[in-house]
């Protein structure tokens, strides 16, 4: 697939190595799995990972990953972190986040961003396996505290092809943005057409505007509290 949104990708010359890359080739090949669209060559961006309706997804798209070389973050509780098995979560990329904490779950990713030279994280706007009526905002709310830019990765069981879509930079229309969004995702894509939920957010129907997050002070990442 042809991002063709005007921002460099990685060439195939700078796909990953080792035993990773080589292990994510042999499942790939095994599931019957063709390379798509490349990663963007940047250092931070959030990444829409989407469809979500088989725990199967975060399986292939950590493949592609390693297939590509590049290290996807994902979002999880802080306690899974914690505790002698904790190495586990933090090597497949999870940063701890606290839900309760007052400066919300935003501020904490926003400080994450500004903490790293390099963070690719990864988002199911979803969030669930089961069909729901809208898809979460943390994704957008996220980039835009971050001035960040969002990338569409996709997996289109029906083809069996996996990848890295169109990059763009949220604007000041939300409904816009998600236009945007709505026409690239196809719910055929989809493990489970059925269980699919269309790119909708509830924001949509309270302002056509979302206005821009505050600046957010960079808070310590838990994952170094929780190693301490």
């Amino acid at each position: 697939m042809d991002a063709n949104d005007g921002f460099e990708r990685r060439p195939d010359s700078q796909r990953g190595r080792g035993f990773r890359a080589r292990f994510a080739a042999f499942v790939l090949r095994l599931g019957g799995w063709t390379i798509g669209g490349a990663p963007p060559k940047l250092n931070k961006y959030v990444i829409i990972a989407a469809p979500h309706t088989t725990w199967w997804d975060g399986f292939w798209m950590l493949a592609f990953a390693w297939w590509w070389g590049i290290d996807l973050a994902w979002m999880g509780k802080a306690s899974l972190v914690n505790g002698p098995l904790g190495w586990i979560p933090r090597r497949f990329g999870v940063i701890p986040v606290d839900r309760s904490a007052p400066q919300g779950l935003v501020a904490q990713i926003v400080g994450q961003f500004a903490s790293r030279e390099s963070l690719l994280l990864a988002i199911p706007p979803e969030g669930t396996r089961s069909k729901r009526d809208y898809w979460k905002s943390g994704f957008y709310q996220i980039a835009r505290g971050s001035e960040l830019p969002i990338c569409m990765s996709y997996l289109d069981y029906a083809n069996r092809e996996a990848g890295f879509g169109p990059l763009w930079e949220p604007g000041e229309d939300i409904v816009a943005d998600m236009d945007r969004v709505r026409r690239f995702y196809k719910t055929e894509w989809a493990r489970y057409p059925e269980l699919f939920t269309p790119p909708r957010l509830r924001e949509e129907e309270m302002s056509p505007v979302v206005p821009l997050m505050p600046k957010v002070e960079p808070v310590e990442p838990l994952r170094e509290v929780a190693q301490g």
